[in-house]
């Protein structure tokens, strides 16, 4: 192996062209962690905002983006007996994805599903953590529940409806066109609500009112959200592409008994993560083995080409995952 591996940085905070190529250091294993040569890397709205200056990193994780993969195990550090080398793996990752070779903890390492492509792979970690941990563990959604996610057409909306469906609530969704709504609806969701069209406060009203709210929009969304709960709902929210600030009537939260929650996934400790995956893998990773769920795909790109990537995450024209291709497979 040689001592140094091609990257992608962020050379300055900005738009998409700040992704710049670069050489770096193949990293070593710390105790607990594993080295994997990446065949391919997700990207995800964190790394956008990591790039424009907005997301830093931990402490201790890469200052390159990218916090998912799939690829080779190459590289075992000391107390690691879980994998060994050569095991194919998609990975939660501290950051580091935009590179040949990335360091992560061994626990948050997951097998490729049977029958998987490394490119499908790669789109599994961030999102299914994601909503395992806000959905399941944290919003309790339970089988015959009314579930919405907003933004159904994003990497984290296409996985939230299969899962939410998969494990029997009723779905629903909000989306931006009728072709994305389409998609919704063809993965599982029982009516998707094209938000520029039609409230879904509403909608939901007329059903009687959400148990359980997935949110990334944030901002005017947060008071809609409340008032499209049923009683004794909740509210998850994971990202504000519209900002974190709103104006929030107390009393119907008190009255109706609501909750309103949400967390981030990267700061979080390495142990919660891997209850994270352990979870994952007893009662997710069979519906991955056997078909059931898979990632939505929307498009590859050369992994040098980072900035197109971006790009087209930005335009919100995708529907499912982007992924970069380092070394495919």
């Amino acid at each position: 192996m040689t001592q140094t591996m091609r990257a992608v940085e962020i050379s300055k905070p900005g738009g998409p062209e700040v992704l710049v190529p670069t050489t770096r250091p193949i990293p070593e294993p710390a105790p607990g962690q594993v080295i994997i040569k990446v065949a391919y890397a997700g990207v995800n709205r964190p790394d956008a905002l990591q790039r424009a200056g907005s997301y830093a990193p931990p402490p201790d994780a890469s200052d390159l983006p990218g916090l998912e993969c799939s690829g080779e195990i190459v590289g075992i550090g000391q107390g690691v007996s879980e994998w060994k080398l050569g095991d194919k793996v998609c990975a939660l990752l501290p950051g580091g994805g935009y590179a040949e070779y990335v360091a992560t903890p061994a626990v948050h390492c997951l097998p490729v599903p049977e029958g998987m492509g490394m490119k499908e792979a790669a789109c599994l970690p961030e999102t299914f953590y994601t909503v395992w941990t806000n959905v399941f563990m944290r919003g309790g959604l339970d089988g015959g529940e009314k579930f919405l996610v907003h933004g159904g057409s994003s990497g984290i909306g296409t996985t939230a409806i299969q899962l939410a469906k998969a494990f029997g609530a009723r779905v629903f969704a909000t989306a931006g066109s009728a072709e994305k709504c389409k998609a919704c609806e063809d993965l599982g969701a029982e009516k998707a609500i094209n938000y520029k069209e039609d409230d879904f406060v509403e909608v939901m009203k007329a059903e009687g009112g959400a148990d359980l709210i997935l949110d990334m929009v944030g901002g005017d969304y947060i008071p809609r959200n409340i008032k499209a709960l049923a009683e004794d709902g909740r509210l998850v929210q994971i990202a504000f592409l519209q900002g974190p600030v709103a104006e929030v009537n107390f009393a119907l939260i008190m009255v109706r008994r609501l909750t309103v929650t949400g967390s981030t996934l990267r700061p979080q400790s390495v142990a919660a993560k891997a209850e994270i995956a352990r979870e994952l893998r007893e009662k997710v990773w069979p519906l991955l083995d056997s078909g059931r769920v898979a990632p939505v795909m929307d498009s590859s790109f050369d992994f040098e080409k980072a900035a197109d990537a971006h790009a087209r995450m930005e335009s919100s024209g995708h529907i499912g995952k982007i992924v970069l291709e380092v070394a495919g497979g």
